[in-house]
């Protein structure tokens, strides 16, 4: 009896040491994967709750995430090596492959299939008709990006020549255009969540229309990366969209206000109410996609709306700058 209690005694010592070092050593092994986002937004809410539900650690990755602020920006973090992989507008891999480049950059995951802006009124409109704007001071995004595409795409569906019918500023660092509406320029802004109703409730602005809603379907954030990587690094690739699919079920399948919860710590100064009201509209107008598939009807689209702009080099076929070979793979697992 003494001898067996003496053997449960060793075998309970050594479980308690060999545990804590068994899940040093599980965290130790995790591949980090270095992803720059374009912005930091309840918008790309599924990336977050792949982070905070553990969807990456559970395919053995550790997600370093960066905001760099712009595509411009962000294009440059992964061209010269400062991220492995990019959350940006599906835009930039074709200016980069237009340029010319041995190692395009290719779009593997969608994350969203809506434009995330709203467009924001100084004064408060009772009764919005796009027909208002014109005549006015409109603070757009960065000439080339796809927020302004998308912007001057639903301007002229309505009617509105944005160059001609209206005073468009679009000279200000995507940073900085929240703070320089705030302080008095513009009639009307386009902004992105939760910055836009923020602002309503600070009484700085008020949400009058959604370029989401009105522009449709389109591969309006995306995660890519240079062809190279994918090709040296397949594996992890796999695992990143598995996770991210994950992520998208979990959203698709949750409440706004569980979403909320889960994404509260990536918003840390935004109150819990408005990171839900945010989910909610975004739920609504089906921005998050519901799986990472970069379809060809949405990269045409994509490209009208660059056309349409006065944007788009030249056209790209799909298969050139998309592998969709990764989240087919993560559905079917």
């Amino acid at each position: 009896m003494k001898k067996s209690l003496k053997f449960f005694i060793t075998f309970v010592l050594v479980a308690l040491f060999i545990i804590p070092i068994t899940a040093c050593s599980q965290k130790e092994t995790l591949k980090t994967l270095r992803v720059a986002e374009v912005t930091h937004s309840i918008f790309y809410a599924p990336q977050y709750v792949a982070l905070s539900e553990g969807f990456f650690e559970e395919e053995g990755l550790k997600i370093d995430l960066k905001t760099t602020w712009g595509g411009d920006k962000t294009m440059t973090a992964l061209l010269s090596g400062g991220a492995d992989i990019a959350l940006v507008g599906s835009e930039t891999s074709i200016y980069v492959y237009s340029q010319g480049t041995s190692d395009p950059v290719i779009n593997f995951a969608q994350l969203t299939q809506t434009d995330g802006t709203f467009l924001i009124s100084r004064n408060k409109v009772d009764n919005f008709s796009w027909e208002q704007l014109k005549g006015s001071t409109f603070l757009g995004q960065r000439k080339g990006g796809m927020p302004q595409m998308v912007g001057e795409f639903v301007l002229k569906k309505h009617g509105i020549d944005p160059h001609k019918d209206l005073n468009v500023i679009q000279n200000i660092d995507f940073a900085n255009i929240a703070n320089a509406f705030a302080s008095g320029t513009g009639d009307y802004v386009q902004l992105f969540e939760p910055t836009a109703s923020i602002f309503e409730q600070e009484g700085k602005g008020y949400i009058v229309a959604s370029f989401g809603t009105e522009s449709g379907r389109v591969p309006y954030t995306t995660f890519m990366a240079k062809q190279s990587f994918i090709k040296e690094n397949a594996e992890d690739v796999e695992k990143f969209t598995r996770a991210l699919y994950k992520a998208q079920k979990w959203v698709e399948t949750h409440s706004s206000s569980e979403i909320a919860k889960s994404i509260q710590p990536y918003f840390e100064d935004t109150d819990i109410q408005l990171i839900e009201k945010v989910v909610e509209r975004y739920k609504n107008q089906d921005s998050y996609a519901t799986d990472p598939i970069l379809d060809e009807e949405e990269w045409i689209h994509l490209q009208d709306i660059m056309d349409e702009a006065g944007e788009l080099p030249k056209r790209i076929e799909h298969k050139t700058l998309v592998n969709t070979s990764f989240a087919k793979k993560a559905i079917d697992d």
